[in-house]
């Protein structure tokens, strides 16, 4: 009962933003700035076709032929994060707006004349920041690459590189040809390991079973490991666990293994999504369970889809955690609303000892945009912190060299994977932004 009352408020409330935001534009934009009458109706027709482009593409994804579901949702993913663009731009000029009306009558010619100049400048902005951000979009995504020094990592795994995706969302936008790329982007990297920390698909896997089939070429050498994010939990999160795990990925359901042998080693923990008992009956996150018999002497390393959980793993004694899920707001200016919700949008943060990672996401979800947000694949190079000691001044100090990670006693590397630290880390063009970017529309 409890969850159908929250799907029913949710509903609601999303309803209630579609409806009263197309009605706001429609008035401040169209009505109000009195056009020719054919522009007039032109425009009406283009925000009401808007408003149902809203509506119907999750019930196409969801419900309809997967070529149905595409031909919706791009027109639908575009019309909303260009909505979203005239809705900030109309609401940014109205107090300006409301002073020149204050100071002539209400369907005074200066009223009208005001109207007309918010209506241009307000579709001028959305046409280039919209444009912007399908750019964006489209572009591959950049490769961040970033230390993080932990303290109690071995010296035998100093210069170990974990290589992030997150929030890749296949699905009626981004498919098989984008899980291609990201394929070949990391074998590029020769990761030591591979962290998918949540959010891989928006879709059933009756329908996109076919477009994540590439992503069984992800080899490293000591694996690749995925945990759930809420996407994926409405998307069905047990049978998207059960695929990845037929792609040859292991999921960390609160649960951890350790990675190394001997000294050389650290726990790698995964929890499930930090809202998951809000879709699921039987799934929740639980981040004691995940770290429950683990040695405390070793270092842990936690994937978890949503930044939140930071608060309570840095208490638990977690080293650094891993996520996703912000987008880093995806679109300026919605990152200050991000905020609103969580203080860690995206980037390297810390809380005592422990360090939290937030990537701004691999793919994109909603608008088909990004603007000051890039996607990207993160590198994570680990590092073993120096001891604190006093600098010789004749002696400066020098970074321990990199050392390949140990290979897992008695296993076989799988015949496509890259041996570890044999590939140039310089990433080959394939083509450039133009043609991912052709392939991507397509």
């Amino acid at each position: 009962m409890r969850r159908l009352l929250l799907v029913a408020a949710f509903l609601a409330v999303i309803s209630a933003v579609v409806v009263g935001g197309h009605l706001y534009l429609a008035r401040r934009l169209v009505l109000q700035p009195e056009p020719a009458a054919w522009l007039r109706q032109f425009l009406l027709a283009l925000v009401v076709a808007g408003g149902a482009l809203l509506v119907a593409q999750p019930l196409c994804e969801r419900l309809g032929p997967r070529a149905l579901a595409r031909w919706v949702a791009w027109p639908a993913s575009l019309w909303m994060g260009f909505a979203f663009y005239l809705f900030a731009a109309t609401a940014a000029t109205d107090v300006p707006g409301a002073l020149m009306g204050a100071a002539a009558e209400s369907g005074s010619p200066a009223s009208l004349a005001a109207a007309r100049v918010q209506a241009l400048s307000v579709f001028a902005v959305a046409l280039l920041a919209g444009g912007a951000g399908l750019r964006g979009a489209l572009a591959p995504p950049r490769l961040e690459r970033i230390e993080i020094a932990l303290p109690r990592l071995p010296a035998g795994l100093d210069g170990f590189r974990i290589v992030q995706l997150s929030d890749v969302h296949i699905g009626p936008l981004l498919d098989r040809r984008f899980a291609a790329h990201l394929v070949e982007r990391c074998r590029a990297l020769a990761p030591d390991l591979i962290a998918v920390t949540g959010d891989l698909v928006d879709g059933s896997v009756r329908h996109l079973a076919a477009e994540v089939a590439p992503l069984a070429e992800l080899r490293a050498p000591h694996g690749v490991y995925f945990v759930t994010g809420n996407h994926d939990y409405y998307s069905g999160a047990d049978s998207w666990v059960a695929c990845v795990e037929r792609l040859g990925w292991r999921a960390l359901r609160n649960r951890r293994v350790v990675i190394g042998a001997g000294e050389a080693s650290f726990d790698l923990a995964g929890v499930e999504d930090h809202h998951a008992h809000l879709v699921s009956r039987t799934h929740r996150e639980d981040l004691e369970a995940a770290l429950s018999g683990r040695d405390v002497a070793r270092p842990c390393v936690l994937l978890a889809h949503d930044p939140g959980t930071f608060a309570k793993a840095s208490r638990l004694g977690v080293d650094l955690q891993l996520s996703g899920h912000t987008h880093g707001g995806q679109i300026w200016p919605f990152r200050y609303l991000v905020r609103l919700s969580t203080r860690w949008v995206a980037g390297h943060y810390r809380a005592g000892a422990s360090q939290l990672y937030v990537s701004r996401g691999t793919g994109f979800w909603g608008p088909a945009m990004r603007l000051f947000a890039p996607a990207e694949i993160t590198e994570i190079v680990l590092r073993r912190a120096p001891l604190p000691t006093t600098p010789s001044p004749s002696a400066p100090s020098a970074r321990p060299p990199a050392l390949p990670p140990p290979e897992p006693p008695g296993r076989r590397r799988p015949p496509c994977a890259a041996p570890p630290h044999s590939v140039s880390r310089t990433l080959p063009p394939r083509g450039g932004v133009a043609q991912l970017a052709r392939a991507r529309v397509s």
